[in-house]
């Protein structure tokens, strides 16, 4: 990140305030954040969940979500007034000259179209290019994002590509017309650490060459000290502090800021390794499964015993998801099988017990996507409670409010508001308390952790350590993330290619020697020194990532 003081100003906002609408009544929420961005700058945002990041990044558009309003202050973007522009004038630059990376790729793409067809829709429209140059240039953008067959993967529906490979998509698209300015909203939440890298490289390479001003909004502080010039810290709405990144590393001034800093110190120890002739809750046993006519796990086998956390690790593709859903029934194995406390599972959802399902449940990654905007919370939670236990009525409400207790909410103030009205964290605990509900034996935990800031998440991995140990829980515990594992795994297995390469104990996992694929998982963790993606790219010879891409700029 080299002096930058001397680019021409892009975007000043002032005294920006905003406010949020509940039963009719407007509460401020943004209380006057300043900052300015010059050509080829990146300013980090950071905060925990609720700190106004997001809403502050959509505001530097012009845009606020339904319910919020601009109630003052001024967003100037190259001299044009955001705040007062007419809708016509933001239309013409919103795509073209700003452009928004979202933390949701599943939510931002509309699952009825081809990848591609959305890619190219902003140029076209924008008179940037033509069609066929269009597609041609977002294959290349794909190549340097490090998507896999970048000349097919356009074609494919949203719902055909795993998330981190939606996600790259999505930032291959924000890129497509080569704008001024770009909101990146936690853009490789998705990600597992080694593909973070490439994408994190390519980002970083496209701003330096072009002048591409950013906000880079996100909660992984290693992260952001690769990617920002300046950081600025929010705390409900308001500033803390903003300085030069590697000045707020070594000497923050807040005492709030140096409690980000050091986060995620909760580490549950392992527990001591099942009896040889424990029964596992799950055992999965040399199951290989296809999409189509092509596999995607190799022989998988593994098990999980009462009681334990098993961390699933691998980057994007490498068929942890698709375990679990061979495990849950959605997809079928083609050979082997799934067993439940010793019982063959039948490989369909649709050939089993109403027991057999109630038994295994799951709880997703993005809560924004999982839970039904259209239901209250009381609604949401409530169905599993009729569909598996009969209440209903008042039965099935208070239930509600014992399973809404059971996760540290307050049922009267939480049990008839909509997913809307919750943070990323609230939302998380709700997706818990519904899988609850059944009163399962088993849950599958897939990338809970991943879309929440490091102090939000560290009180969500609390509460499923202290659920485990009260109800007698096993997960399966999806993560990309190896602190996560650090801090509550009691075995690991590593995939890659849909096969099994390494599975341990959680000691075993962080001792060497391990597997080369496991080492490389470990020596892609960021960390909290700015030069640290450099030093790595020079040490794998990836310097030049993102230069092809660059020469279309």
């Amino acid at each position: 990140m080299s002096d930058k003081s001397h680019r021409s100003l892009l975007l000043r906002v002032e005294d920006l305030q905003l406010e949020g609408r509940s039963d009719e009544t407007w509460t401020p929420i943004v209380k006057g954040v300043s900052f300015d961005l010059h050509k080829g700058e990146v300013l980090g945002l950071i905060g925990e969940s609720g700190a106004g990041k997001s809403t502050v990044g959509l505001a530097a558009m012009g845009f606020t979500r339904d319910g919020v309003r601009i109630s003052g202050g001024s967003v100037l973007f190259d001299g044009t007034d955001l705040v007062t522009a007419s809708a016509d004038t933001k239309r013409q630059l919103l795509g073209k000259r700003i452009a928004y990376v979202a933390q949701s790729a599943a939510a931002s793409f509309n699952p009825a179209h081809k990848i591609i067809d959305q890619h190219t829709e902003a140029p076209v429209r924008h008179g940037v290019s033509g069609r066929k140059e269009s597609e041609e240039d977002a294959m290349e953008l794909y190549a340097r994002l490090r998507l896999p067959n970048p000349e097919e993967i356009g074609f494919r529906y949203p719902h055909q590509v795993s998330g981190g490979q939606l996600q790259r998509a999505m930032t291959a698209m924000a890129m497509s017309c080569r704008p001024d300015l770009i909101i990146f909203d936690e853009p490789t939440t998705a990600l597992d650490v080694t593909t973070q890298i490439e994408v994190l490289a390519a980002i970083r390479k496209i701003v330096e060459d072009f002048d591409t001003a950013a906000i880079y909004i996100t909660h992984d502080l290693a992260v952001v000290a690769q990617m920002a010039d300046r950081i600025k810290v929010l705390l409900r709405g308001e500033e803390v502090e903003e300085a030069e990144t590697r000045r707020m590393l070594s000497d923050p001034q807040e005492e709030y800021t140096r409690s980000l800093w050091a986060v995620r110190s909760f580490k549950r120890p392992a527990k001591p390794a099942p009896a040889l002739d424990a029964v596992p809750v799950i055992s999965v046993q040399g199951v290989t499964a296809a999409y189509g006519k092509m596999d995607i796990l190799h022989g998988v086998s593994f098990d999980i015993h009462a009681g334990r956390t098993v961390a699933v690790v691998g980057e994007s593709g490498s068929g942890k998801s698709t375990t679990a859903r061979c495990i849950t029934g959605l997809l079928p194995p083609r050979l082997g099988q799934i067993e439940f406390e010793g019982t063959p599972l039948p490989g369909s959802f649709r050939g089993r017990s109403k027991d057999q399902l109630r038994q295994i449940q799951m709880i997703y990654q993005m809560a924004d996507t999982a839970l039904n905007p259209r239901k209250t919370i009381g609604q949401i939670i409530g169905r599993p409670v009729e569909f598996y236990g009969g209440l209903r009525g008042r039965a099935r409400r208070a239930r509600v409010e014992e399973l809404l207790a059971q996760i540290e909410l307050e049922p009267s103030q939480y049990i008839d508001r909509l997913p809307s009205e919750l943070s990323g964290g609230q939302k998380q605990r709700i997706g818990i308390a519904r899988a609850l509900a059944a009163e399962p034996r088993f849950i599958i935990c897939d990338e809970v952790t991943s879309a929440l800031d490091q102090l939000v998440a560290e009180g969500i991995l609390k509460l499923l350590a202290d659920l485990q140990d009260e109800l007698g829980l096993s997960y399966m515990f999806i993560t990309h993330d190896l602190a996560t594992v650090r801090s509550i795994a009691d075995e690991v297995v590593v995939m890659k290619d849909g096969e099994v390469v390494e599975q341990g104990s959680k000691d075993d996992m962080f001792t060497p020697p391990h597997h080369p694929y496991t080492d490389l998982l470990l020596s892609s963790v960021p960390e909290m020194d700015p030069d640290w993606l450099s030093e790595l790219l020079k040490e794998r010879g990836l310097e030049n990532i993102g230069d092809a891409a660059s020469d279309r700029m």
